[in-house]
């Protein structure tokens, strides 16, 4: 018994034991950890300049102190993950190593821009490796080869005491200088910029990029940027509403600008646009290959030279549309012959695919030295499309933008082995559209609009030819699946016409349960909620995934709280990627989009575009608009 309970007690000792040293080395672990979160914030705020084999490592708190008074420094900001960065890193600190036995010595740091954010803020930095010599606290951008050689000579270079920035390619121009410029430029690209604006700032590098480039091109294409904070005259001669906006200017006409933002996007757009807008043709063939196997309108304008004032009136009406269609012009005679023209006329035909015996195979404009280039333009639009055309993703924003819109869905296919099935239905749509010259008529494959027709809750209708009507408004109509015919399509249109078909409304469910602070408003009841002309609304769309959204849900709520007593005034809310927004006045472009819908005044919504996303702001933006609030200011 005794030795039982001797031991039980050496048990108790060695358990006793054990937890006294996990406890300590608990305490121990507990230390180390608190000495390694305090190592780690010490060295977040470290203002110590560090080396790295030769190359002096920026924190944000070290990079201004080391800065001061010095001439020239080369600095990478780089990425620990970036591959780039990683094979270079060799080459960079031989750089260190040449440029500290330069005379004098010339200093080699780099910056991790993934932690030292606020120094890659500031120099823009947006990749890696992101190279920029500093000369007298100043940028320079390194473009060159990555190599010891290149930048050792583009920074000695630098280095010198009378160095000094080459002059921006990119022209500045004033209320001194514009109209002298753009009035003189054959072609000219401007660029309408804030000093404050986060795109222009992304922009810039691009931009002064491309103008270097088209600088050294012959002709020359200039590149020019207007600060429209200080030359807001001209700003607002020309709509400017938002930054950067740019334009292309042809012997002072404008035009709006709609290419890419980059570098090389830019010169390539502009290269095409500095050359003709017309193509030359000088064979029969040429034409007769265009109207055999197009897909779009063959426009030609017949000409007897280059001197002749129709085709300067024509060239010009080209421009302003260049990217919405093809345009041809000739001297040829024969080609004038083939398509029955005189020297200063137009034709315009459709591709043999789209003929009808409804149609005529070409039109015919004569142009004359009182001719308006607006009348030729206003020619082109009207007789882009046949009577009934082939929509496709490539060409929906360009031809198929007028509404109503009757599509017709199915296997669209103009190759050899499918062409005559595609025709066949074709045929009967051309039965109907002729008796429907208000409406526009197309076909499109099945597939090209899969996510269209979703929506339309067309996919799963079993039928090879589906039927949709976009209308006005955004409204769309799905005909109800059936065997197609003409009789069949026609039946559809008239019942349109006459009003009697129901639109189709992405929505979600009703809420069973409305009565919060916050309405929500679906697709099946933002007429019932929002255009009710007897209650002032403020609504926001927003989308589930939004952080913006999300954070001004706080504001929202009590903002509807604080107005629930308000029997003419509805404070709601719609998700817009779960349901259909049936009134395009309410355009929603960005998440959250605010507007306020007063009680007299449906069609014309008010935005909320104050930055005072609070209740405050909220309320105040409500007193000015709002024509039902029953409250007194001062009670607000």
């Amino acid at each position: 018994m005794k030795k039982v309970a001797l031991l039980l007690i050496v048990l108790l000792g060695v358990a006793h034991f054990a937890t006294l040293s996990r406890c300590e080395d608990e305490e121990e672990k507990e230390a180390a950890v608190e000495k390694n979160s305090d190592d780690e914030y010490e060295e977040e705020d470290d203002t110590e300049l560090k080396e790295e084999n030769g190359v002096l490592v920026f924190t944000n708190g070290n990079y201004d102190t080391f800065m001061e008074g010095k001439d020239t420094v080369l600095v990478e900001f780089y990425s620990p993950w970036c591959g780039h960065c990683k094979k270079f890193a060799p080459e960079y600190e031989k750089i260190a190593q040449t440029l500290k036995e330069n005379d004098p010595p010339i200093p080699v740091a780099k910056v991790d821009a993934t932690v030292a954010t606020a120094i890659a803020s500031r120099f823009d930095v947006s990749g890696y490796p992101t190279i920029k010599i500093i000369k007298n606290g100043e940028p320079v951008d390194y473009d060159g080869a990555r190599t010891e050689k290149a930048i050792v000579a583009r920074v000695k270079e630098v280095a010198q005491p009378d160095w000094k920035p080459p002059p921006e390619a990119t022209l500045v121009l004033t209320k001194d200088n514009f109209d002298e410029t753009v009035n003189n430029a054959n072609i000219i690209l401007v660029e309408f910029y804030a000093p404050w604006c986060g795109h222009c700032k992304t922009l810039a590098p691009e931009y002064e990029k491309a103008a270097k480039e088209l600088s050294q091109r012959s002709p020359p294409i200039p590149l020019a940027k207007v600060d429209s904070t200080v030359e807001n005259e001209i700003a607002a001669r020309f709509e400017v509403t938002g930054y950067p906006t740019i334009k292309i200017f042809r012997k002072g006409k404008v035009f709006d600008y709609n290419g890419p933002r980059e570098q090389r996007g830019i010169v390539e757009f502009m290269e095409e646009q500095a050359g003709p807008p017309s193509l030359q043709i000088q064979a029969v063939k040429q034409v007769q290959e265009l109207i055999k196997d197009g897909d779009d309108a063959v426009i030609v304008g017949v000409f007897s030279s280059e001197q002749d004032a129709a085709y300067e009136i024509y060239s010009e009406a080209c421009n302003a549309l260049r990217e919405d269609f093809n345009f041809r012009h000739t001297f040829n005679s024969e080609v004038a012959k083939l398509l029955k023209a005189s020297p200063g006329q137009i034709v315009m035909a459709q591709p043999e695919r789209f003929g009808s015996k409804y149609e005529t195979a070409s039109h015919t404009l004569a142009v004359k030295d009182s001719t308006l280039v607006s009348e030729v333009q206003e020619f082109f639009k009207k007789h882009a499309i046949p009577l009934v055309g082939h929509r496709k993703p490539s060409n929906d924003a360009k031809r198929y933008t007028k509404r109503p819109l009757v599509i017709v869905y199915y296997g669209v296919d103009f190759s050899f082995d499918y062409r005559k099935a595609t025709q066949f239905w074709r045929s009967k749509v051309l039965e109907v559209a002729k008796d429907f010259p208000e409406y526009t008529f197309a076909i499109g494959d099945e597939e090209d609009y899969a996510e269209e027709l979703k929506g339309l809750g067309l996919s799963d209708s079993g039928e090879e030819v589906n039927v949709a009507i976009l209308a006005d408004e955004d409204k769309k109509f799905a005909m109800e699946p059936e065997e197609f015919d003409s009789d069949v399509l026609r039946e559809f249109v008239l019942a349109f016409k006459k009003g009697k078909l129901k639109p189709i409304i992405k929505s979600q469910p009703v809420p069973k349960n409305n009565k919060g602070p916050v309405k929500v408003v679906v697709g099946k009841t933002f007429e019932e909620i929002v255009m009710d002309k007897e209650k002032d609304v403020l609504i926001e769309f927003y989308a589930p995934w939004c952080g913006h959204c999300k954070k001004l849900d706080p504001d929202y709520l009590a903002l509807g709280k604080k107005y629930k007593g308000e029997k003419n005034l509805v404070i709601a809310k719609m998700d817009a990627t779960a349901n259909d927004v049936p009134n395009k006045r309410y355009k929603t472009e960005g998440f959250p989009t605010i507007y306020f819908a007063p009680s007299n005044n449906k069609q014309n919504p008010i935005k909320f575009e104050g930055g005072d996303r609070t209740v405050e702001g909220f309320s105040k933006f409500l007193e000015e608009h709002s024509t039902k609030l029953s409250q007194k200011r001062d009670e607000l």
